[in-house]
């Protein structure tokens, strides 16, 4: 690995860096995806962020919603975006707050012109962006000025014993050059959590980061349940994990060695001071994925065992694999094979090198397999029922 690595991106006006270059149409709500597909079947070269919430939430679930909707926005992926909705008032909260960044946007609501009319409206405004945002070029972006996110999915037995530590090894590189990264999957870390405490910076995030986890059991004990069945899933189990506290030792293994400088909310943004992060977020995949495009990451690494294929709409979704079986059965999903750790054809500072090669080139502009195939997985987390 390269002592000062760089890629080939675009630098916002606010300073901020992306590895992508989109105009996004985001809709408030449920009721306003049809005028934001609408908007994008008009607008070549415009992305459509369908999703199923928005309506009658409230309280800390509100906060989250809105806060995931502005953070997509506001993400440095997104060159300009449209905003959407029912109402005017809620639009406007999600329009003002991407506004912050200093991009592009403009808010667009449907009670009192309809479908068709805002359609048009928002279209005109729309293709602005998209001539502005085409005009965009990239350059040498340092990797210290990006924010990259991490997660294992579908795991096994080779999770653990080669991709994560694999993806470790990167994730230490990208501290070491400055670089911010963000894990999370706070239920999945379950009987490793003690490890993942010895590491934060300080006693304070270390009962801070406790706490985080307590809730989340607490929560998951609140119903009657427990994690059986989900945790580990059934792809875990056939793949030779019977335990949640055995695939949460595979687990942390991607996070590297360093140490953990902040505990974030679901879709928080880390604050200017770059370093390892912990988010507090769901272990399903394009739930967590969104939230740390939300906070800001602009690409995402992400291992498999059996052979997860998740992607995201915002930002690039980079898998890794260890698995032979899935690497010659699933090969079109897997950017980075690195079976060869397994059959000792690769070192670990080897497969590690691979993996952040890569990242180069896909940060640079190559599409990931997830982009080639069409996964755009966008999914809201939501804490409760609506009102």
């Amino acid at each position: 690995m390269t002592d000062t690595a760089t890629f080939l991106g675009y630098r916002r006006k606010n300073g901020s860096v992306a590895t992508r270059n989109h105009v996004a149409i985001i809709p408030v709500d449920d009721l306003s995806n049809a005028a934001a597909e609408g908007v994008a079947k008009v607008i070549q070269g415009t992305l459509a962020l369908p999703h199923p919430y928005g309506r009658l939430q409230f309280g800390d679930d509100l906060d989250l919603h809105f806060r995931t909707m502005i953070g997509t926005g506001a993400n440095p992926n997104v060159a300009a975006a449209i905003v959407i909705g029912i109402e005017p008032n809620w639009t406007k909260v999600i329009t003002d707050g991407i506004a912050k960044t200093g991009k592009p946007v403009m808010g667009f609501s449907i009670e009192r012109y309809g479908d068709i009319e805002t359609i048009a409206r928002a279209a005109k405004v729309a293709k602005e962006f998209v001539h502005e945002a085409s005009e965009a070029q990239r350059e040498v972006i340092p990797v210290r000025d990006a924010v990259f996110s991490i997660k294992c999915g579908e795991s096994d037995t080779t999770s653990g014993l080669a991709s994560n530590p694999a993806l470790g090894v990167t994730v230490d590189w990208l501290i070491e050059q400055g670089a911010t990264v963000m894990f999370g999957e706070t239920s999945e870390i379950t009987g490793a959590e003690h490890i993942i405490a010895r590491r934060m910076a300080t006693p304070a995030l270390r009962e801070k980061y406790l706490q985080v986890h307590e809730a989340y059991q607490k929560f998951i004990r609140d119903t009657g349940f427990d994690l059986l069945g989900s945790q580990p899933t059934q792809g875990n189990i056939r793949g030779g994990l019977s335990t949640i506290e055995e695939k949460a030792l595979g687990n942390i293994q991607k996070t590297g060695t360093k140490p953990v400088i902040g505990v974030l909310e679901p879709a928080e943004t880390p604050p200017t001071e770059h370093g390892l992060y912990s988010m507090d977020t769901s272990s399903a995949a394009a739930e967590a994925v969104t939230l740390w495009a939300a906070a800001g990451s602009i690409f995402h690494f992400f291992t498999t065992g059996q052979g997860n294929i998740v992607g995201n709409p915002i930002i690039p979704v980079m898998k890794i694999s260890a698995n032979p079986l899935t690497v010659r059965t699933m090969n079109e999903h897997i950017d980075v094979d690195i079976t060869g750790l397994l059959t000792r054809e690769l070192t670990l500072p080897q497969a590690g090198e691979k993996i952040s090669s890569m990242m180069v080139r896909v940060a640079s502009g190559r599409l990931a397999a997830a982009e080639v195939l069409g996964h755009k997985e966008f999914v809201l987390t939501k804490l409760y029922r609506s009102a």
